[in-house]
């Protein structure tokens, strides 16, 4: 399946093709969700995803990497190495590091603007030294960074049918929304990195708070206010996912049914966590096989029905000339120019 998708995608050079298969595994590995969600994507779109799914998950594990070889000053090293080797292959196409080398590969080809991997970049920087937020307001600010921007770099792969800029904003709302219900889905986890990503304003609301949170982790017992802001937490997940909803429809055709299917799988995590009885400072709730399965058989039905319609109206056209070809399309460019764009 890889060769075919990087055959699709015209990506000839096999240094290249290399980092782009490295990207796969790591999407593959980290994002099971997210991974299900883009086999539904045409298959000369998916290496860009895949690109811009495994920069974003490296950079994160720099971040996350608690080991007691690596200080919080060493991570720091390790994360300025990482944004000078990004700027350098931005600017030039060209990287020894893999998974530098295919995201810029795919931003250049998909002209991402170059200030969304600098946005990007700050975000990975606050969770250094941020460990949580006062308010909500504080939270979208670090999440335009870490979450909203991933939406935007998906645009000019994923293609639209409105002017980008109108479908822009309801991007970085499924980006906040995904992000949101990872945030949720990992409460525990995060206890566990020294991190609260629940804003002190929702937990203060329904009378917790971080010290709550961190005695209910280490006890293993629960508490009413606890849930009940966990419980807002979701509805406030919920109402961001309904700001994003509308860009789904201004999407390409053919790419809307993956879309559609990552919309339903997050959603499910939190369907999961309230089945769970929101138990997600002791556990990660966890989504059915049976109901991903369900879900991702919807989308490729949805897939099916796009593509015959798509042939009914080709056969309806006169004919067109040839596709030109990625070398012709990024003449001019550094070597590895050319395409891009994904996100959540």
């Amino acid at each position: 399946m890889t060769r075919r998708e990087l055959d699709a995608a015209r990506i000839h050079d096999p240094g290249l093709r290399a980092a782009y298969q490295h990207c796969r595994r790591l999407n593959a590995r980290h994002g099971k969700t997210y991974f299900l969600a883009t086999r539904l994507l045409p298959v000369h779109r998916r290496p860009a995803v895949h690109a811009l799914y495994g920069f974003a998950r490296w950079a994160d594990d720099i971040v996350d990497d608690l080991a007691a070889a690596h200080s919080p000053e060493g991570r720091d090293r390790r994360l300025a190495r990482l944004e000078s080797e990004l700027r350098a292959g931005l600017r030039t196409g060209r990287s020894a590091e893999p998974v530098v080398r295919a995201v810029a590969d795919t931003a250049l080809t998909y002209a991402i603007a170059p200030e969304h991997f600098a946005d990007f970049m700050t975000s990975m920087r606050d969770d250094l030294t941020v460990t949580d937020y006062a308010t909500y307001d504080d939270l979208r600010a670090y999440m335009h960074g870490s979450a909203a921007v991933i939406g935007l770099q998906m645009l000019p792969v994923l293609g639209t049918v409105v002017p980008r800029e109108v479908a822009a904003p309801h991007a970085a709302a499924l980006g906040v929304a995904f992000q949101l219900t990872n945030f949720l889905r990992d409460v525990g986890e995060d206890l566990d990195r020294g991190r609260v990503y629940l804003p002190a304003d929702l937990l203060a609301a329904h009378g917790a708070d971080r010290a709550l949170l961190e005695w209910s982790r280490a006890t293993g017992k629960s508490d009413r206010r606890i849930r009940a802001a966990l419980v807002a937490a979701a509805a406030l997940t919920r109402s961001v996912y309904r700001e994003a909803e509308p860009g789904i429809g201004m999407l390409e055709p053919r790419v809307r049914p993956c879309i559609r299917t990552a919309y339903a799988l997050y959603g499910g995590i939190l369907d999961a966590i309230a089945d769970d009885g929101y138990g997600v400072v002791h556990r990660r709730s966890v989504v059915p096989r049976t109901r991903r399965a369900g879900v991702a058989l919807a989308g490729l039905g949805a897939i099916l029905t796009a593509r015959a319609r798509t042939r009914v109206r080709r056969r309806e056209l006169p004919e067109r000339g040839p596709e030109p070809s990625r070398t012709a399309s990024t003449a001019g460019r550094p070597a590895g120019a050319g395409r891009k764009g994904a996100g959540t």
